[in-house]
């Protein structure tokens, strides 16, 4: 008897607290009672992301992007060495379907090169806040700390701006552009565009001074959104390294890619324009494998 008693008892506090939950709310939706002013307004969840797992990140990169990115590797004459080359280094990875990334480094006689990718998947844990939403925010995040110049003037309206010297308007020297691009996140200007003479000019103290097309710059054909980052760098008397950056963003997957060449002599300096070139088609081929 005193079972009987107790199962009714319960039936009646639950249609007694469902009542009190769905009280005031019109067609069925709950109210949601942070928002007393708006009652009835049922507050939706945010979406989840489309990506849900990760790329094997050392498996991603085919051998015939490493061949073209790290030309060494085919000089490599051990079988087991060359294997192990290609195969590349895994970063540690706590949580292998949140960011994964794999190194790759290779030494030849011209040069010793370097390439890192990384991927990294989004999850918002506010459920207010969608998963592409939050990856928006830490890749702008991540564009603010490339500290990206200032766009180039393009070329029909650098021939209208400029006259007929050709130079760029900005430029008080009226000399024409090194060929290098201005150094974003960590380059190191030059003191003057005129001394583009020098293959080892960087960049110039104008970004006006520096082609569109190896300037670091935002990027509209990869992914929802992407960037470009180039610097040059030296350290004492060694010879100039210069590291591409190439970062993208797929829904709430985003990657980056590093790409790094060192040249074996002073003096020579690893061409800007093959770099960036590389190392995007690189991205491309990454973006496509996502399916983004």
């Amino acid at each position: 008897m005193q079972r009987k008693a107790y199962v009714p008892g319960v039936a009646a506090l639950l249609a007694a607290l469902l009542a009190g939950c769905t009280g005031g709310s019109e067609g069925g939706a709950t109210a949601d009672d942070s928002n007393p002013g708006q009652p009835g307004v049922a507050t939706e969840a945010a979406e989840p992301g489309k990506y849900r797992t990760l790329p094997d990140p050392c498996g991603a990169v085919g051998d015939k992007a490493l061949d073209s990115l790290l030309p060494g590797i085919e000089e490599i004459t051990d079988e087991e060495q060359r294997e192990k080359a290609y195969a590349g280094e895994p970063t540690l990875a706590y949580d292998t379907d949140r960011k994964v990334g794999c190194r790759w480094k290779v030494e030849s006689a011209q040069a010793t090169n370097h390439l890192f990718v990384d991927f990294e998947r989004v999850v918002s844990y506010d459920g207010a806040v969608s998963d592409d939403s939050e990856a928006e925010q830490l890749f702008a995040k991540q564009v603010e700390a490339a500290d990206l110049p200032e766009p180039v003037v393009s070329e029909s309206e650098d021939s209208g701006e400029s006259g007929e010297s050709g130079s760029a308007p900005d430029s008080p020297s009226g000399a024409p552009s090194s060929g290098e691009p201005a150094s974003g996140a960590g380059g190191t200007p030059s003191a003057s565009a005129s001394s583009s003479s020098s293959p080892s000019a960087s960049s110039s103290a104008s970004p006006d001074a520096t082609p569109a097309e190896v300037q670091p710059r935002l990027l509209d054909d990869l992914g929802d959104e992407a960037f470009v980052d180039d610097a040059l760098s030296s350290s004492g008397s060694t010879a100039k390294r210069r590291t591409v950056t190439v970062a993208f963003r797929t829904s709430n997957v985003m990657v980056t890619i590093e790409y790094a060449e060192q040249s074996a002599t002073l003096g020579v300096v690893p061409d800007s324009e093959e770099m960036q070139d590389k190392a995007r088609k690189l991205a491309s081929q990454l973006a496509d494998s996502l399916g983004g």
